[in-house]
């Protein structure tokens, strides 16, 4: 018994050392044939010999591995001609050369692929050059020519990465966005349901008895609607509660369109409620537009401080003290004359300014500003503290002109249901030649408008013996569209048989008057006959505008529209470009710069030659 033991054991102290040292024998003999052959066809140098053996052996590691089976050849150029006249000895059969190959040229895209350092690029490209220079010319030729289209493709492949990366962060970006707004249109479009069955449940509950059970359930179901409806934002998820609440309604209609289930009736009923809300949204629109209108012709609390200011002032002066300079400019007719009639000293601070700091000459610039008795201290007060810089200004009130109620037996009244279309200096413009008897052109401003641009051309425009110079406005697909019979009754023979309805309008806010071709037609003669006309019966609307175009019938030029943009009190959706290449803008409309209901992206125009700063506006919390 103990012999076969002893055997048992020497066999397997046998199979053990078998088993440990077998493997080192083998590998070792596949090293020893491996290094061999890299020191018989490579010694060049040190360095390349460590680099080398390092390659070899990796290569060698990966053929045993892969000796069961083989990995698929990675086809790294396109020219296969190119590839297959290269050759490497790295094994001692065909099969063990083209596994070498193919680990090498992997190991290589691989690392360049992944982004390694530079020296291991210039490494590979170092080796495979080495390898192809016991080669003929022609082959080293060859590989130049794969390095250089193995780099080509190298930055190709990273270009695509690189745009991959960036369509997949513009992805990941977009996404949260892409989120949230189908959330909101989730939302929006839950919440406009909700609001359908509140209309139903409304219709449904005149069907019923007034006490019934059902008319209670809709109007329990509906009053939880209502607060959820006024409770959720269209930016915010609605809750489990709110769309149970919402269930619980639709099954309160259910109920309700089975008990009455006759559709005619509730067609009616939808288009009588359909009917009382337009009626309700028509008297909303008009007390909207009365409030507007209200706000329009009311004056603001700081400018009418501003005014009361300034009137103490003035009459705390001396006579002396409240002369203007270079009177002697205010009747040369070779100088530039600007006139504005108004009662806003803002208003009239503002057409000044621009004009002044725009002009190239300023120093020919010669304002007249025309006022009633009432606010002529405080205009005057303003322009004594605040002289308009090189240029020169007269302020005359309307009371002064005594040939007025002399020369004109009639007054100037107007029926009017909004002041400011019958007021006095809104028909002073068509007595011009009276007023400035010396001059031969003038330029007439509204308070509402602002200069950009230097006007100095303007006085060369040629009027073809016409009077009045303006922008036309009868453009159909404007919004600053008008046509004759929008404020003249062409129904009535008298109007019908003198004016054509089609004649182009134009714009009142810049017009270039030739004062003297006025004089010679006799045209503020001819616009007192229309006025009594207009008073016996119903010609044309109270205002200026009316008596404008049939006082200068025939007599007006266009000018160019880039003169004058018109809108900018009441249509926000100007063009820009149109506002700012424009020389004049003109605030007309009820919606004025100077008030809280002004169009805030026009405000600025206007504010910016204001200086809120000034201890005038400051005391009178004036601010922009």
């Amino acid at each position: 018994m103990k012999p076969f033991r002893r055997c048992q054991r020497i066999l397997i102290l046998s199979l053990l050392s078998l088993s440990v040292f077998a493997p080192i024998l083998f590998v070792s003999h596949r090293l020893k044939n491996l290094a061999y052959t890299g020191r018989k066809d490579f010694i060049e140098d040190l360095s390349n010999i460590k680099y080398r053996a390092d390659t070899l052996k990796l290569s060698a590691v990966e053929q045993e591995a892969g000796e069961g089976l083989k990995e698929p050849r990675k086809v790294l150029y396109e020219d296969t001609d190119v590839v297959s006249s290269v050759s490497y000895s790295l094994g001692e059969n065909q099969d063990d050369k083209e596994s070498g190959n193919v680990g090498d040229i992997t190991d290589t895209a691989e690392r360049k692929e992944n982004g390694t350092n530079n020296e291991s690029k210039e490494g590979d490209i170092q080796f495979q050059q080495r390898e192809i220079s016991s080669a003929s010319g022609e082959k080293g030729q060859i590989n130049q020519a794969l390095v250089q289209h193995e780099q080509n493709e190298q930055s190709q492949s990273r270009k695509v990465i690189d745009q991959r990366i960036k369509e997949m962060k513009d992805v990941k970006s977009n996404h949260p966005i892409q989120k949230v707004n189908s959330n909101i249109r989730r939302v929006a479009d839950k919440i406009n349901e909700m609001k359908d069955q509140m209309i139903r449940a409304k219709a449904y509950m005149t069907f019923a008895p007034p006490n019934s059970q059902l008319v209670k359930e809709l109007r329990l179901r509906t009053k939880e609607v209502e607060r959820v409806v006024g409770r959720t934002h269209k930016d915010s998820d609605l809750s489990r509660s709110a769309l149970q609440k919402m269930r619980n309604l639709e099954a309160s209609l259910s109920k309700a369109s089975r008990a009455f289930p006759d559709c005619s009736a509730m067609a009616t009923k939808l288009r009588s409620m359909t009917h009382s809300a337009e009626q309700q949204v028509g008297l909303q629109k008009k007390q909207v537009t009365f409030l507007y209108h209200l706000a329009g012709s009311t004056t603001p609390k700081g400018l009418h401080c501003l005014s009361m200011q300034l009137t103490a002032e003035y009459f705390a002066l001396d006579s002396k003290e409240r002369q203007f300079p270079n009177q002697h400019k205010l009747h040369d007719p070779q100088l530039y004359h600007y006139a504005v009639f108004s009662d806003n000293v803002l208003a009239c601070a503002v057409v000044v300014n621009s004009t002044v700091s725009t002009a190239m000459e300023p120093e020919k610039i010669v304002f007249h500003v025309v006022t009633d008795s009432l606010n002529f201290p405080a205009l005057s007060m303003w322009f004594l503290l605040n002289p308009p810089g090189k240029a020169t200004i007269q302020v005359q009130s309307i009371e002064s002109f005594e040939w007025l109620s002399t020369k004109y037996k009639r007054p100037l009244i107007q029926k009017a249901t909004d002041p400011r279309y019958a007021s006095e200096l809104n028909h002073l413009r068509f007595y011009l030649p009276d007023i400035f008897p010396a001059l031969n052109k003038i330029v007439l401003f509204d308070h509402d408008v602002v200069v950009q641009r230097d006007l100095s051309r303007l006085w060369s425009v040629n009027m073809k013996g016409k009077v009045n110079g303006a922008v036309e406005t009868c453009r159909v697909n404007e919004p600053s569209f008008l046509q004759m019979d929008t404020f003249i009754n062409f129904s009535d023979p008298y109007v019908a048989n003198r004016f054509d309805v089609n004649a182009c309008t134009w714009a009142f806010g810049m017009n270039l008057f030739d004062l003297q071709n006025w004089r010679r037609h006799k045209l503020t003669t001819l616009y007192h006959k229309y006025m009594q006309l207009g008073s016996k019966k119903p010609l044309w609307v109270a205002g200026s505008l009316p008596l404008g175009w049939v006082t200068f019938y025939n007599r007006t030029v266009a000018l160019d529209r880039r003169w004058h943009a018109l809108g900018l009190g009441y249509d926000s959706g100007v063009v820009q470009g149109d506002v700012d290449r424009a020389a004049v803008i003109h605030y007309d409309g009820i919606m004025k710069p100077w008030l809280d209901i002004a169009i805030g992206r026009f405000k600025g125009y206007w504010s910016k030659y204001l200086n809120y700063d000034h201890s005038h506006l400051q005391r009178c919390n004036i601010h922009a």
